[in-house]
């Protein structure tokens, strides 16, 4: 109401220059589970995501758009009048929607959090009157077989021998990017027991250089039927 008396009076008084564009439509939003593998969480990765988005194209004739509420005041008598609401509409030019396919990439970086999301601004649903929604790629981090993730740490269960749990024993355990990680003991292990390997962890997603530690618990498989007099003796 003041401003149709006073003019945008906004820029004078430190008020948003963009503040009208809040009631421009907008589409809705579109938000995709993106899956993704321990690995690609561990090393990073570029997914290619092919996506068919309905695109408005013009179309023959005339539509009703840029609709709104205005008030009418219709005199019915000397000092009495009544106010009434309308709806009020222009004419635009028609338009169809037209689905075209697309690829976009989205970029997995190392250490990204299960539900962190990746937008892309104005690839969402379409308004023919307005702005396009944004589509977002909600991260979902798989079940990996050996390793279970904790925050920026790996855990993983190694089985040995019940003789290695007595004696000792050296091995290699193939990491997510397939490196080695040598892991070595010459005491006694017992079940249950828990190995720190630090820095093999997973990167952390705010600052790569830093890793957490692979933890490792054993379970000492024991024999499944009664030794012999040669093994006892051994």
């Amino acid at each position: 109401v003041y401003s149709s008396f006073f003019g945008d009076f906004g820029f004078m008084f430190g008020g948003n220059p963009r503040q009208q564009d809040r009631n421009i439509p907008r589409g809705s939003d579109i938000i995709v589970d993106l899956e993704v593998t321990l690995e690609e969480v561990y090393s990073g990765n570029f997914v290619e995501v092919v996506r068919n988005k309905p695109v408005a194209r013009q179309a023959p004739g005339k539509r009703k758009c840029n609709c709104r509420q205005e008030m009418r005041t219709t005199q019915l008598g000397p000092g009495r009048f009544q106010m009434t609401q309308e709806v009020v509409c222009d004419e635009c030019p028609n338009v169809k929607l037209v689905n075209e396919e697309r690829t976009l990439e989205v970029e997995i970086e190392p250490g990204v959090r299960d539900g962190m999301e990746y937008p892309f601004i104005g690839e969402g649903e379409p308004h023919v009157d307005g702005e396009p929604g944004d589509l977002r790629f909600k991260i979902k981090v798989l079940k990996h077989p050996v390793f279970e993730r904790r925050g920026d740490d790996l855990y993983t269960n190694v089985t040995i021998s019940l003789v290695e749990a007595l004696t000792g024993f050296e091995m290699d355990i193939a990491h997510l990017d397939g490196h080695k990680v040598h892991v070595a003991r010459d005491k006694i292990t017992k079940p249950g027991a828990k190995l720190w390997k630090k820095g093999e962890g997973l990167p952390n997603f705010d600052n790569n250089n830093i890793k957490g530690s692979l933890i490792i618990t054993f379970d000492v498989e024991f024999p499944k039927e009664q030794l012999t007099s040669e093994q006892r003796e051994g």
